[in-house]
């Protein structure tokens, strides 16, 4: 083999090292922000069990721009989400216990990912089941929820 030849495959090789270290280094970060989002709707599901609906809220962006879309109706802004679950969930028994199963986590960039999962519920108001899809953003403190979209099974 001749020297250019050589330099060639050797330059080449080095490519393909770098640029394969490069996309290894980028999905061990997306495995871990999908492990920090699993972290997040664990906490979810645990506060809403414990019916902490304050530690549940935590989940979500405190923001204007946050939104819960759920049965045709939308609620914009952190506060009006919480007033919502205060409305439908304050009663003592009213939570009951959540599930989520078949959680689907897709990185869309380094600060954004979907969530998409199953949710089941058992409490005081009977027993239900449905779909969510959820768009969270990395922020300063963490991991948030600043789209909710979440859909009922038929009984």
């Amino acid at each position: 083999m001749n020297l250019l030849l050589r330099v060639r495959v050797c330059a080449f090789l080095l490519v393909a090292v770098a640029v394969g270290g490069c996309c290894s280094v980028s999905t061990r970060s997306a495995g871990s922000e999908q492990e920090a989002i699993r972290t997040i709707l664990d906490q979810q599901v645990r506060e809403w069990n414990r019916e902490n609906l304050a530690g549940f809220m935590e989940t979500y962006a405190r923001g204007e721009g946050t939104r819960f879309a759920s049965g045709g109706n939308v609620n914009l802004g952190w506060q009006a989400v919480f007033d919502r679950y205060k409305a439908k969930y304050g009663s003592p028994g009213a939570m009951g216990v959540t599930t989520f199963s078949a959680l689907e986590v897709t990185m869309l960039g380094p600060d954004a990912a979907m969530a998409f999962g199953r949710w089941h519920q058992k409490g005081s108001k009977g027993e239900g089941s449905g779909l969510f899809t959820l768009i969270l953003k990395k922020q300063p403190e963490g991991w948030r929820i600043v789209h909710d979209h979440t859909s009922a099974a038929q009984p």
